[in-house]
């Protein structure tokens, strides 16, 4: 029995954040049932695939029941409304205007049911200039500002390893849907909620750019100390070819990285300000030449500085750490799944099934 346990979801959404939003529901107990269209969510075609799944698919869509509906149909409709007189949380992901062309919308969803929570989740939400315009994680990141700080040493934007604006909305959808299922409890009420991928990201700035939101000028990377900027928060090639990072401004661990390296006399480099670090920079670089990736990680064991190597995901994976953690699951059809980051001492998680699409 996990917490979200009797709590009923109906599911619209495709993808990626709407998915990884219920797809947590799931792992915690929740009744998801997703909606689909006869071809199915997207994600289900999406290679890789292990076990007759998409493995992107199987890692968010566990546990939920799939159901097929033609929403265009008198049928269909007729179902869709039976499912939410029950439900508790209605999520979509369509365009702003599509649920009401549907006779969904939430004014009409809770004529059938007023306790239901219902979160639209869209790029950049139901109203204002850009509510139509159409979307991924990569144009809501361009216009959010973080594209222009996610980029090479020429300061060219880069395409980003993380979909942020995508799992932004996804949490932020969470979190509100709890929030609104807490409050229902002593109201009786539910609630409507316009997730933006935009206004779900943009908060995630503060700590960069600070002098924007004050009103001056955008930060640049290299000026920033979490940006490439600092000696210390960077970046740095082994003799190898391969990388690892220092990932901590504290003092204490540049005082104890360059006691180590006998060159104690640059330490008060490290204190200059981000932009101002480049001679630093340049020992530091020279510095890992000198041995591999592997050298390094050994050399740097036992050692109170924030240091790491760069590793590729299957490194990640296979490291002691993500196997103490359990993040790497394998289900009973020999599928590999991530673990739920939320764990709760007194229960035990292992993967559920994979919804195969139901056209009943």
């Amino acid at each position: 029995m996990g917490k979200l346990s009797g709590i009923k979801v109906v599911d619209l959404t495709q993808f990626l954040p709407g998915p990884a939003m219920t797809g947590m529901m799931a792992d915690q107990g929740a009744d998801v049932q997703k909606i689909e269209p006869p071809t199915g969510d997207p994600a289900r075609m999406q290679a890789p695939f292990e076990a007759g799944h998409s493995v992107w698919f199987a890692n968010l869509n566990r546990g939920k029941s799939s159901l097929v509906l033609d929403l265009k149909s008198v049928d269909g409709c007729a179902r869709l409304r039976e499912l939410c007189v029950q439900a508790d949380v209605f999520v979509e992901g369509f365009r702003p205007g599509v649920m009401k062309r549907l006779g969904f919308d939430y004014e009409t969803v809770r004529k059938i049911n007023p306790g239901i929570v219902y979160c639209s989740i869209s790029a950049f939400g139901q109203d204002g200039p850009l509510a139509g315009h159409a979307a991924h994680d990569l144009a809501v990141q361009a216009l959010t500002g973080f594209l222009s700080v996610n980029d090479d040493s020429e300061g060219t934007p880069v395409v980003p390893g993380v979909p942020g604006a995508d799992m932004a909305a996804g949490l932020t959808a969470l979190s509100a849907i709890l929030m609104a299922l807490l409050a229902r409890e002593r109201t009786g009420q539910g609630d409507y909620l316009d997730i933006a991928m935009f206004d779900s990201l943009l908060p995630w700035c503060v700590h960069v750019a600070g002098s924007a939101i004050a009103g001056g000028e955008s930060p640049v990377s290299k000026a920033q100390r979490s940006l490439g900027g600092a000696a210390f928060y960077q970046v740095y090639e082994t003799r190898d070819g391969r990388h690892v990072v220092l990932g901590g401004r504290e003092m204490k661990f540049a005082r104890n990285l360059l006691e180590a390296l006998g060159r104690l006399d640059l330490l008060p480099l490290a204190e200059r300000p981000a932009g101002e670090q480049g001679e630093l920079v340049a020992f530091l670089q020279r510095s890992f030449l000198t041995k591999t990736r592997a050298e390094w990680e050994k050399w740097f064991e036992g050692r109170d500085i924030a240091f790491a190597p760069v590793l590729c995901f299957r490194e990640a994976l296979d490291r002691e750490h993500s196997a103490w953690r359990g993040r790497l699951v394998m289900a009973g059809d020999g599928a590999h799944h991530i673990a739920p980051p939320i764990h709760f001492a007194a229960e035990h998680w292992s993967p559920a099934p994979i919804p195969r699409l139901d056209c009943r």
